[in-house]
């Protein structure tokens, strides 16, 4: 009996369409959950470091800068000046963010194009705030009562039924004035302080035009009032810069010989980024560079001549330190707005920029590129139905005959005729397409199924990328503030020759976390590295050191310019947010030790326990050194007393237990708790992946410990009573 021949994959028990699709989409709906799930914070924000709400425009902050002229600004971190309020030592930028002012009473998304004013004891900054209710700009204002280390939030000053923003405030016999941007309402208004700086009242409409970014300026006897008109003919979306004059801020205003002067052959193209200031005798003016309706770079022009009737300005160089952190730094992306002022309390220059971490519309530009994954994979979830025969998609060719309701319409219907003609071709050659594809793979064979599979594999990459895109944020791991303050810390990391592979690793990883100022390379034996060899954005310092000791690790370093220091192992390998949460606890405890790695050394005589020991016991009374935030002036000097004399020949003579030792110093030192734990999102020891580790051998490792703690228990006493895991409100030391 002769076998009949097998069925075509067409002709073989079909997969329900409705079944297909429903399970194909009840399989990417769970992926793109746990995903998203998984791309969301392991650990969440406490109350007050809640982030901003994403806006379109942008994530705009503003940032404070020092100098002994306007073109030598340095940030405000640069200075060393600390504040003991919120624990930053030192102070870093941003000065003034939408949380700030948020937290203050007054929703914010973001807030751009900061402005000065010096009276009397204080500084107030007057900034343009985007309210995420109304979708418009109100303008808010802060004080600074030292010399703009710290800011006051004063609230919103000034809120209209349109959009406002460019506060420039400026004042005229004995009075301040304020003239925002109000190109929305179709004119330019000038208003008084009522109660400097939180009640204002218009005094006149200066121009019945559009103007953005103006400012006025007296110079050389007369008043100068330079904007973009956005009125002007040809005028591009950014405006043509345009000039008008007036004996007085409050008199008439008329217009320049050349405006607009935008257009003419002298580079006079740029908006205005801020304030022009004079220096040595010469007038400067502030420009934006172009980079979509906000501008991404700040340029300066020299004003040669200004006159009713002519106009010059060249550009000179302004010399601006850019960020290398990218995204992690406030002002990764791009600045638009500089203003600077004479601050003569301490007989420096000093500035107010904006910044930005994401270019203009990241936020839709990652959605826009998310739903197109989506759309993708919904095509290649249709295909693979065709292909194994789930689906079979025939377009009927009735929906392209010609019809016609007019018969005197000849010219339409001869239209309407061709055009459902290609249609027809165009449905005709898809279903032949479809016939042809349709159950060319039979799932039910090895090969086929080896096919789907691939195919599934790459649909759940697809659902995860457009899930990141539109789930997972600008991907910034930012600084955590406390009291609204930011500071800054000294990475520090011992090593030689042996592991430059790590250190390499180790330095392009870390210089790119928001809060490193520097990072300091304990270099204890064999050739140091050159500068070029290791890729980092910040600065990088090579201490060599004379003798191979781990004792090394705390050295006295006057260099150091902040007071916090992290000892990190060079093969340790962690989030920046996880070093940002560690930074912020340790800013709440500054006299405390606060790691990643904690132990428990219990029992008689004291056993040295891990992690997994520690937890099975509830608690943990020391934390390691390898990866902890410490006060480096607190803390090596306990280590390099007198008292710790003993205990750092016994370092010597084990290579081991320098970070016991701390411990131990710490706990005697006081009477509370002296280790806090945060608990990482993810570690990785790289020490697994070479023969160099001094605790590779484990048991060995441990033994050494429990000997130093035997010791170090008879010289300096116990350690603090055990801490508790959980027992922070945050969740960071589960």
């Amino acid at each position: 009996m002769s076998s009949s021949s097998p069925r075509p994959a067409t002709q073989r028990r079909r997969l329900h369409p409705a079944a297909y699709l429903s399970a194909a989409a009840t399989l990417l709906a769970l992926v793109a959950a746990a995903f998203s799930r998984a791309l969301g914070p392991r650990f969440p924000n406490p109350p007050d470091a809640r982030r901003c709400r994403p806006d379109p425009e942008g994530s705009w902050s503003a940032g404070v800068f020092l100098g002994d002229s306007p073109f030598a600004l340095k940030p405000i971190e640069h200075w060393g000046i600390s504040a003991d309020a919120g624990a930053a030592w030192s102070v870093a930028n941003p000065a003034v963010t939408c949380a700030d002012v948020a937290q203050s009473g007054s929703p914010s998304s973001f807030v751009a194009s900061p402005f000065l004013f010096l009276q009397g004891d204080g500084i107030y900054m007057f900034f343009e705030t985007k309210n995420p209710a109304t979708s418009q700009g109100d303008i808010a204002a802060a004080v600074s009562k030292d010399a703009g280390a710290t800011w006051q939030q004063l609230g919103v000053v000034l809120d209209e039924e349109w959009h406002l923003s460019y506060p420039y405030v400026f004042s005229y016999n004995s009075k301040v004035y304020m003239m925002p941007e109000s190109s929305k309402n179709g004119d330019l208004r000038l208003y008084r302080a009522l109660d400097f700086p939180l009640k204002w009242t218009l005094e006149k409409v200066l121009l019945e035009k559009p103007l953005v970014d103006s400012v006025i300026i007296n110079f050389r006897g007369s008043y100068w009032l330079i904007g973009s008109d956005l009125s002007s003919y040809g005028a591009k979306q950014n405006g043509e810069l345009s000039i008008w004059y007036s004996s007085s801020p409050l008199a008439p205003w008329n217009p320049h010989r050349h405006n607009t002067i935008g257009s003419m052959d002298n580079g006079s193209s740029f908006r205005n980024g801020g304030r022009p200031f004079v220096y040595d005798g010469d007038l400067y003016r502030i420009g934006k560079q172009s980079g979509g309706v906000s501008g991404h770079s700040i340029k300066v022009f020299r004003v040669e001549i200004l006159t009713a009737n002519e106009y010059k300005e060249i550009e000179v160089p302004f010399v601006f330190d850019k960020p290398r952190k990218g995204r992690n730094a406030w002002n990764g992306a791009r600045s638009h707005h500089l203003d600077v002022q004479w601050l003569p309390s301490s007989q420096l220059w000093i500035g107010v920029m904006d910044g930005d971490r994401v270019s203009s519309n990241d936020s839709v530009h990652r959605l826009t590129i998310g739903y197109m994954f989506y759309g993708v994979t919904l095509l290649l979830v249709l295909l693979l139905g065709g292909l194994i025969g789930a689906i079979r998609c025939t377009i009927p060719l009735r929906w392209c005959v010609p019809h016609t309701e007019k018969r005197d319409d000849f010219f339409h219907s001869k239209q309407q005729f061709f055009l459902k003609y290609k249609l027809s071709s165009l449905f005709s050659s898809l279903n032949k397409l479809g016939s042809l594809l349709g159950g060319r793979i039979n799932y039910r064979t090895w090969k086929g199924r080896v096919y789907v599979v691939l195919v599934i594999l790459v649909l759940i990459f697809l659902t995860c990328l457009g899930t990141h895109c539109i789930y997972g944020g600008n991907g910034a791991e930012e600084p955590y503030p406390i009291k609204g303050r930011y500071s800054q810390f000294t990475l520090l990391t011992m090593t030689y020759d042996a592991r430059l592979w790590n250190l390499k690793m180790f330095v392009e990883h870390y210089s790119k976390c928001a809060s490193v100022r520097e990072i300091v390379v304990i270099w204890n034996k064999g050739r140091p590295p050159v500068q070029n060899e290791l890729k980092s954005a910040v600065p990088v310092r090579v201490r060599v050191e004379d003798k191979n000791t781990l004792n090394n690790r705390f050295n006295m370093d006057e260099k150091i310019k902040t007071r916090a220091v992290m000892e990190l192992d060079d093969d340790i390998m962690m989030a920046c947010d996880d070093l940002e949460r560690g930074f912020k606890v340790w800013r709440e405890h500054p006299d405390r030790i606060v790691g990643y790695y904690p132990r428990l050394a219990e029992g008689t005589p004291l056993e040295y326990r891990n992690e997994r020991y520690a937890r099975q016991q509830g608690g943990y009374n020391m934390v390691l050194t390898g990866a902890a935030f410490m006060d480096h002036g607190l803390a090596f000097e306990r280590y390099w007393s007198k008292k710790a004399e003993v205990g750092r020949k016994m370092v010597d003579s084990f290579f081991n237990c320098e970070d016991v030792l701390l411990n131990f110093l710490f706990a005697n030192a006081s009477s509370m708790s002296t280790v806090e734990y945060v608990k990482p999102a993810w570690a990785i020891d790289m020490s697994k992946f070479s023969g160099v580790a001094i605790s590779r051998n484990t048991q060995a490792h441990y033994h050494v410990r429990s000997k130093c703690l035997a010791k170090f228990s008879e010289v300096y006493g116990n350690l603090t009573a055990k801490r508790f895991f959980s027992s922070r409100g945050d969740g960071w030391d589960v």
